[in-house]
């Protein structure tokens, strides 16, 4: 696994223009075998930061959400890794994500609501949680904001780690 040791820890991301240029910088950094979980609620960032992260490695595009399709394979055109983009809101298991056949040591994998199904597959990944704020007012916040509270531009905090 490399390092992303010199981005982690806690930031604030003000703007998406920013949370894709971070996913740049986090790109740049990734080599074959890296797995990164994203972990965050709905509208968070995760394809946007994944979006700056396939343009940091340098692969074809476009990165669009594979909640539908599970998983997408972007190849490089940089002769790197590809990048693996898998949304694991709908598995079930982590036998689910195993079933997949993704090929860890040699893509860069990045798995969207990953939490608690990557552990079964590899021995350890960097974790980025994204947390959005809202304005709350009048919102059941037992079940999340109300949608015209959803401001694309509301501040997030990234959190980078590594797991276990």
């Amino acid at each position: 696994m490399t390092g992303l040791e010199a981005v982690e820890g806690l930031r604030e991301i003000a703007e998406p223009d920013e949370m894709e240029a971070f996913g740049q910088q986090i790109g740049r950094m990734l080599r074959p075998g890296d797995l990164v979980v994203l972990t965050g609620p709905l509208g968070a960032g995760k394809t946007t930061l994944t979006r700056g992260i396939a343009e940091g490695l340098g692969v074809r595009g476009p990165v669009q959400s594979p909640t539908f399709v599970l998983a997408r394979t972007h190849p490089s055109l940089v002769g790197g890794a590809p990048l693996v983009h898998v949304d694991a809101y709908r598995l079930g298991s982590p036998a689910e994500l195993d079933d997949l056949d993704i090929d860890f040591e040699r893509s860069v994998v990045i798995v969207e609501w990953g939490r608690g199904m990557v552990d079964a597959v590899v021995d350890s990944w960097w974790e980025i949680e994204l947390e959005r704020e809202w304005g709350g007012v009048g919102a059941d916040t037992a079940c999340g904001p109300l949608d015209s509270e959803l401001d694309q531009a509301a501040p997030r905090r990234v959190t980078v780690s590594r797991r276990p």
